[in-house]
């Protein structure tokens, strides 16, 4: 008797799943670093300097951590599963965004709720002694309002990251599963690129600033986020359908759960390694684009012309979806001419961009390239890890290459301070690097979690991995912050400041990463746990 196929079983279904849940993830992405670009106009534009400004970012991972939402969203996910789950994360991401797009806005100023929080939370009893607040006395109203939409949609994003690496799983078990979570990875990360390129876009559009437009412009995606999450919804509905699978599970979720979770020292070890990668990562890329000002000789162009034109902003991002489309494409091709064809496309691409985002003279544009060579590479690492194994080397190798790129950062890049080019040209090189390390990571980490933990409880694995690496996501925005705030006394311009402490604090966590990765490949080879052997057999 012929075995009845279902959705999972046609590839083109299969990605299709996957695209809805990479695009909704690309729309929370862009939402997550929407001031990043803008860190210098948020404090010309609503007085928040780099203390108020970092506490405002480490407030999107508060509540994950400190009210263990997370490990709630873990269970939500084990109990009622990938559909339920993925559009109640979008439900939440879009109430959080909107609160923070009204703390941004114009209507704020004047209005009752900034009186209230100008006299309320500038203490909470606990936290401030602990030094965890997420809030300050004179930290601004709208500082404040803005942290507390943050926190929610923090809680919405972290579920949803959750849940896309469940829902990845479920579709794609036994087959390419370290390239479907890579290929998500690298679209989602196109997010980062087009935060940085269109966030001070409509906030400088017509010539006018105006901080709120770019929060606007990613509300509006969290709304598409949430309709890629309900038409996902009805699709794994007909999987289930098809495979008779209930949604829901038929044992209830037990604390005993987390219990066999923390005492696997492979999810330990990855937990960790998660953390202070990630740490590393993504409080880097709220700083990113002010550090590159900081450090860059960068000239503006001239008024009225192309180069400081609003055209240039969209041909640029036309010209970098170029480059992400065939560098990703040619991982697929199976014609050698067509694969390098397509290459050599995205190798004139970008050569094509770096140059525009060096005559448009902005930092944002500069650091828009992070995730380009993640897109190109990332589905060829996944593949990698599938097909021959090798996930707890790439680790190892992508802290190597963390620590090389903050350092160059730190020390490297201030040297070419006065020359335009050479500056320019290290930015680059230095960016592309990271985007690479960036790459064997994700490729090689999340696949492994379903060879640490049963299946029953992945959701809760993933949860927990989450929460810890949300510690580092809340803490590190914060610390450099701190650290600007304390290495730069005296400093008001914001295009100013010195940048070689927080970047020694954050290669410092590549250096834990690699000796964690070290750890962890000998312990793989001990207790045979997999990491090294292939996906596919």
């Amino acid at each position: 008797m012929t075995e009845k196929l279902t959705l999972r079983d046609n590839a083109t279904m299969r990605w299709i799943a996957l695209l809805l849940l990479a695009l909704a993830m690309f729309c929370s992405y862009i939402f997550m670093d929407i001031l990043s670009p803008i860190k210098d106009l948020m404090q010309t534009e609503r007085g928040w300097d780099s203390l108020a400004f970092g506490t405002m970012q480490g407030a999107e991972t508060f509540l994950n951590v400190f009210v263990f939402f997370l490990i709630f969203a873990g269970i939500i996910l084990d109990k009622m599963g990938v559909r339920f789950t993925a559009v109640l994360s979008g439900v939440v991401m879009l109430v959080g965004g909107l609160i923070k797009y009204y703390a941004i806005s114009e209507s704020f100023y004047g209005s009752g709720l900034e009186n209230w929080f100008n006299n309320n939370l500038n203490y909470i009893p606990g936290f401030e002694e602990l030094g965890v607040s997420p809030f300050y006395r004179g930290m601004p109203a709208s500082a404040k309002m803005a942290a507390v939409g943050f926190m929610i949609f923090g809680c919405g994003t972290e579920m949803a990251g959750i849940t896309v690496s469940r829902g990845i799983v479920k579709w794609f078990k036994g087959r390419e599963t370290a390239l479907a979570m890579g290929s998500e990875m690298a679209l989602a990360r196109l997010g980062v690129a087009t935060c940085m390129i269109f966030s001070p876009y409509f906030a400088k559009l017509g010539g006018h600033i105006n901080v709120s437009r770019s929060v606007a412009f990613g509300v509006v995606l969290l709304c598409i986020a949430l309709i890629m999450f309900i038409v996902y919804f009805f699709m794994d509905k007909k999987l289930d359908k098809q495979t008779g699978e209930a949604e829901e599970k038929d044992d209830p979720f037990k604390i005993s759960d987390i219990g066999k979770i923390l005492s696997s020292l492979g999810f330990w070890l990855v937990a960790l390694l998660c953390v202070l990668y990630y740490s590393a990562i993504f409080p880097f890329q709220k700083y990113a684009v002010n550090m590159l000002q900081c450090n860059l000789t960068l000239t503006e162009p001239a008024a009225g012309s192309f180069w400081a034109g609003d055209t240039v902003t969209i041909i640029q991002y036309v010209i970098m979806l170029l480059v992400a489309i065939c560098s990703f494409a040619s991982n697929f091709s199976k014609k050698k001419g067509m694969k390098v064809g397509l290459m050599l496309i995205a190798v004139v691409a970008l050569v094509v961009y770096c140059y525009m985002g060096y005559m448009r003279g902005t930092a944002e544009t500069i650091f828009a390239v992070f995730p380009l060579l993640a897109v190109a590479i990332t589905p060829i690492l996944g593949s990698y890890v599938d097909h021959k194994g090798k996930a707890a080397s790439m680790l190892m190798i992508g802290s190597l290459l963390l620590i090389i790129c903050h350092l160059t950062f730190a020390f490297i890049l201030p040297m070419f301070k006065g020359n335009a080019v050479g500056g320019v040209v290290v930015a680059y090189v230095t960016i592309l690097v990271l985007g690479a390390s960036f790459s064997l990571v994700p490729a090689a980490l999340w696949p492994s979690v379903p060879k640490l933990v049963d299946e029953k409880i992945i959701g809760s694995a993933y949860a927990l991995i989450f929460w810890i690496q949300n510690i580092g996501l809340w803490l590190f925005p914060l610390l450099i912050g701190k650290v600007l705030e304390n290495t730069n006394p005296g400093v008001t311009d914001p295009i100013a400041l010195n940048y070689t402490w927080p970047l020694v604090m954050l290669a410092c966590l590549g250096v834990a990463a690699l000796i964690i990765g070290i750890i962890l490949k000998g312990v793989d080879k001990k207790r045979h746990l997999g990491l090294e052997e292939p996906n596919i057999k």
